[in-house]
């Protein structure tokens, strides 16, 4: 397996990592190829089609916005957040996109932001189709590109390639690491025979890529970015957007944690409230295209920082080597699902997002707790079980109901999930690698109205009831 953990942490915008982060490259990506081939000058007209999933919730999910922004070369860990709104509405009314930031485009947002919810490409339901077009009409550049989840993204020649390599992996070229590894079970024989634990033998792998202390320096500034968004949840009160108008209830709740008369040894579930409060303002944040980190996923981007937080708040003798050693153990349970199965609610549903994020955030804690390799997995594979089957079916396409609460309830679990791992021996009848394989089997059956196209499930309950 040659990704990296980082590449299971990435610094991106709400509210979605399919349906906005992997647009907004897949756009950026297009225009860079126009640029490459000295096609820009000529660019007359653009056209892009949203396919599947991508139009079915786009509006929702700011795909649209993402799409616009990405065509300006605009990232999304470094695009200005506030000044969105000018931008988008600017292109609306003038009726021009400045392209690559360098040549200005006739673009009518109706007719050339072409949204296809009942057309599906056969290889992923997050599809692209970008077209740039001269005066005469003709074809200058046409592109498919998928988001396959998690803000990856192949280009068609990727996705046919028999040794694909994602357009999101962080390396330009295959790297040779000490200890490859594609299974958990691989990993766990691994670390038993070189005598490390799985964050020691991830960093070794990582040390072919980077020094260590240009490990710990991005483990610090992934811990930190997703400290600064859970602490902007908690501050801000402001009504979410979209047409649900969903009050956030981060900074409520933890207002009367901070005031509570009661003590923890007092009413020690309290821990269950103040884990509730810390996923609630990160997925409140998310869900108001606020700055996140994808963890593997914007949709479940609560969970992980959330059980960080409990972990650096609660549990005494944490330490910033714990916090290193959660985030290489998590990103090496995460690729193990990204190489696997899936990472895309589109794809499998929200046990693909969610259940991924729960499991990453067992492994992560259980090995800051100290805990064996074994129970590690044990951790990892008792979160994901029990999220199995679990539908992705956000009401009115937008990344709110239910997924604010899912990411709160998640987080708890994953802390569960260790506490019922750490009280045994590590040994158990399922292993990660059979619910890992059975995660996929379950979203490949899974009916596509349930799979984040907002047609089934709460999406429609909400409306009928």
């Amino acid at each position: 397996m040659t990704i990296s953990i980082f590449d299971m942490f990435r610094v991106g915008v709400g509210p979605s990592s399919s349906h906005t982060v992997g647009p907004m490259r897949a756009a950026r990506k297009f225009a860079n190829r126009l640029v490459e081939n000295g096609l820009l000058d000529k660019v007359h007209r653009l056209q892009i089609d949203l396919l599947g999933s991508l139009a079915a919730t786009g509006i929702g999910h700011s795909t649209d916005q993402a799409v616009l922004l990405g065509l300006m070369l605009e990232s999304p860990s470094e695009v200005d957040i506030d000044s969105i709104p000018a931008t988008i509405k600017s292109i609306k009314e003038n009726k021009i996109i400045n392209l690559a930031k360098q040549h200005e485009v006739k673009f009518d947002y109706d007719t050339d932001l072409v949204f296809k919810p009942t057309v599906e490409d056969p290889y992923h339901t997050n599809t692209l189709l970008f077209k740039a077009f001269d005066k005469q009409g003709n074809i200058l550049l046409q592109e498919k590109i998928y988001s396959v989840g998690g803000g990856f993204i192949e280009t068609e020649e990727e996705a046919k390639a028999e040794n694909k390599k994602l357009s999101y992996t962080m390396d330009k070229e295959p790297v040779s690491v000490p200890y490859p590894y594609s299974t958990a079970r691989e990993l766990i024989n691994l670390c038993k025979k070189h005598n490390k634990t799985i964050a020691e033998l991830v960093r070794e792998n990582e040390l072919s890529r980077k020094s260590n202390e240009e490990i710990d320096k991005q483990l610090d500034y992934i811990a930190s970015v997703m400290d600064e968004c859970l602490q902007r949840g908690l501050r801000n009160s402001e009504v979410l957007p979209g047409p649900l108008k969903v009050k956030r209830r981060a900074k409520t709740l933890f207002e009367k944690l901070k005031n509570s008369r009661l003590s923890l040894d007092q009413d020690p579930l309290q821990i269950i409230d103040w884990i509730n409060a810390f996923a609630l303002a990160v997925s409140e944040e998310n869900a108001a295209g606020g700055r996140v980190v994808t963890a593997p996923t914007n949709g479940a981007a609560g969970v992980i920082p959330a059980v960080l937080a409990y972990y650096r708040t609660f549990v005494k003798g944490s330490s910033q080597e714990g916090i290193r050693n959660f985030l290489l153990t998590a990103g090496a349970i995460g690729a193990l699902y990204k190489t696997n199965a899936s990472i895309s609610g589109a794809e499998v549903g929200c046990q693909g997002e969610i259940g991924v994020a729960c499991s990453m955030a067992a492994a992560g804690l259980a090995a800051a707790l100290g805990a064996t390799n074994n129970q590690i997995e044990n951790a990892a594979e008792i979160a994901m079980e029990h999220h199995l089957g679990l539908t992705c079916d956000p009401v009115a396409g937008q990344v709110q109901i239910p997924c604010i609460e899912r990411n709160a309830v998640s987080a708890v679990k994953a802390v569960n999930s260790v506490r019922l791992a750490v009280q045994g021996d590590g040994s158990h009848y399922i292993s990660l690698d059979q619910v890992i394989k059975t995660m996929l089997a379950t979203g490949k059956d899974m009916k596509t109205k349930y799979k984040e196209t907002s047609l089934g499930g709460l999406a429609v309950c909400i409306v009928e009831c």
